[in-house]
């Protein structure tokens, strides 16, 4: 019996960017970080675009390459304390979390299914290898928190979704058995190999009808995942 859905958080629950947006959103994260360090007679642009070029890539085996590593390596930072790289993680986040936007269908999709009895947490990567702590105090922002019981994100476990890492690190921090756990999120790669890797059923939330041919159960709003949980 599914007793347990488990969230991806980005163009999921809550938007945040496309794909193709990514490259502007970098550019202006960058930008940010290069101002807030002031760095404009310290160091070339021109050599930092260079290593942005060099950074911007994920581990093929999803090994989580935090940003902050990112970072000293982009800015040539040398020995940084913690505070100072959580600042600048702050501002790198700042043009990500400016555009973000709830889903209308959202608070009252997870309103309806935890009154229907339903334990439910959001297991997502991060945007660059970011800190999780700033994705819990989104999940704060929007209010999750009151529905979610967990929350785990790539960086708790050093690895990213579709590595089968993440979802048994969330099985254990919940003590459920994947068969009672359904997983929902937005794109096949991540959301729907990872977890059914481990065992975890998996629904694939297509918001703007992209994947009409693929063969996984689909849906295009988390109205109706409430309503076709309601049968279960």
């Amino acid at each position: 019996m599914k007793d347990v859905i488990l969230f991806d958080l980005g163009n999921t629950l809550v938007r945040y960017y496309e794909k193709s947006e990514f490259p502007e959103i970098l550019r202006e994260s960058i930008t940010d970080v290069y101002n807030y360090l002031n760095l404009a007679s310290n160091a070339s642009l021109q050599d930092v675009w260079q290593r942005v070029k060099d950074e911007d890539h994920e581990s093929k085996d999803y090994q989580v390459r935090p940003l902050e590593d990112r970072l000293v390596r982009i800015f040539e930072l040398v020995d940084p304390p913690e505070d100072f790289m959580m600042a600048l993680c702050r501002c790198f986040m700042k043009p990500i979390f400016g555009r973000s936007t709830i889903y209308d269908d959202t608070l009252a999709s997870l309103s309806d299914l935890k009154a229907m009895g339903f334990r439910m947490a959001i297991v997502s990567n991060t945007a660059w290898g970011s800190p999780a702590e700033l994705w819990r105090e989104e999940i704060k922002r929007f209010n999750l928190h009151k529905y979610v019981d967990f929350n785990v994100f790539c960086r708790d476990v050093d690895w990213r979704k579709p590595s089968e890492r993440i979802f048994e690190f969330t099985l254990k921090k919940m003590n459920v058995s994947a068969e009672q756990c359904i997983f929902v999120g937005d794109d096949p790669r991540w959301d729907i190999i990872g977890p059914r890797n481990v065992g975890i059923g998996a629904i694939l939330i297509d918001r703007k009808g992209v994947f009409q041919n693929i063969e996984e159960q689909r849906i295009t709003s988390l109205r109706e995942l409430s309503d076709r949980l309601k049968v279960r």
